[in-house]
């Protein structure tokens, strides 16, 4: 016999986290894949629109969860699952690469997490960056929020009964999801304001039409590495609170996005901040996930403080799952590419985007094939 040309066998899971909506690759994709072979766990798509027959027509193999599993030499989801009856030595790629308590289940399960969060911020990788386009699909689905939420109307309108003037809206962080706040606001007709810690952000915001708030405060500038905020002392973030109050009490929608990797949200608006809004205000915590950058922001949970609502949702690309899919799916498409580009799949050592994303972990010791 020749060389074996068994192909390397990709698992897509349905997602069991309660209101997670996406799926990790779409059928669209599978047929872009042909150095795999792909099986699918029955349903796994359905909740972002997306049958079974669909991956069936499209080459993909569909299967119970078990059984799906067991055949995968790489298993792909968009949250990480439970790893319970994986078997030590499999290989998922999902998000959850800062996640302590994943980082820990896997290394029980003697697992081996490929976390997409951990990808590196280098060119070549851009196409593979769920956090950028999952950013995006949250950043528009958070102004939608917010609008669902205030008293008013975000565009302007003349009518015979008189004029409705538009509303006004601040981006707290100037990040993919912060701009695509920006932008969607703009298109539904608020005036926008956009504020951020990084000099850099100031060209992005005002390309958007937005005017850039930065308050005069010293040493307030932090700009970090690969493209993000650098973290503040608990006095810079207080005196940024406090030159931002007067800006933010002339604001009626506010969307934040401010997050320092690896670490705890910085706080951005205070009880004191609240006290001096607008009645009516409304306030999207995008941040919530990671301790929230307003310090009542309670994660998914919708909390009033006199007239002021804050919301804190923390997976808004669920709002719209089968576009956040198709993107997310993109994304994988493209790693798993990457993982075949000289031949059989290889998860030694040595790549640099694959190293990024195992960190610690050891990967296996030989190709799988």
């Amino acid at each position: 016999m020749g060389q074996n040309t068994h192909k390397a066998v990709i698992a897509v899971l349905a997602e069991t986290l309660p209101g997670e909506r996406r799926v990790a690759l779409v059928p669209a994709d599978i047929g872009k894949l042909a150095q795999y072979d792909i099986v699918v766990e029955a349903g796994a798509g359905l909740n972002a629109g997306f049958v079974d027959e669909d991956y069936s027509a499209a080459g993909g193999k569909i299967l119970a969860r078990a059984e799906a599993i067991a055949v995968a030499d790489l298993v792909l989801a968009v949250r990480a699952p439970d790893f319970a009856g994986f078997a030590p030595g499999k290989v998922v790629i999902s998000l959850g690469g800062r996640d302590a308590a994943v980082a820990d289940a896997a290394a029980k399960a003697q697992i081996v997490h490929l976390g997409m969060e951990r990808l590196p911020r280098i060119t070549r990788a851009q196409s593979m960056d769920v956090l950028s386009s999952q950013a995006s699909i949250a950043g528009y689905s958070a102004v939608l929020e917010g609008a669902r939420h205030l008293d008013t109307l975000l565009p302007m309108m003349t009518t015979a009964a008189g004029i409705v003037r538009p509303a006004k809206m601040i981006a707290l962080g100037a990040g993919v999801a912060g701009l695509q706040a920006l932008a969607t606001a703009r298109r539904l007709g608020a005036v926008t304001y956009g504020f951020d810690v990084r000099e850099a952000a100031r060209e992005q915001v005002e390309s958007l039409g937005a005017e850039f708030v930065f308050p005069d405060v010293p040493d307030a500038k932090a700009e970090g590495t690969g493209g993000y905020a650098a973290a503040q002392s608990d006095d810079q973030q207080f005196r940024l609170r406090r030159a931002l109050t007067e800006a933010l009490s002339r604001t009626n929608l506010i969307i934040t996005s401010a997050q320092i990797p690896d670490r705890v949200a910085p706080i951005l608006i205070d009880e004191e901040t609240i006290a001096a809004m607008l009645p009516g205000t409304v306030i999207v915590d995008m941040a919530a996930e990671t301790g929230g950058n307003v310090t009542i922001t309670k994660p998914d949970q919708i909390v009033r403080h006199g007239r002021v609502t804050v919301i804190g949702p923390t997976n808004l690309p669920s709002c719209a799952p089968t576009d956040s899919s198709r993107l997310y799916s993109g994304n994988m498409r493209t790693l798993l590419t990457h993982l075949c580009k000289a031949g059989p799949l290889n998860l030694q050592a040595g790549d640099e985007i694959l190293d990024a994303l195992a960190g610690d972990q050891a990967l296996p010791a030989r190709a799988a094939s």
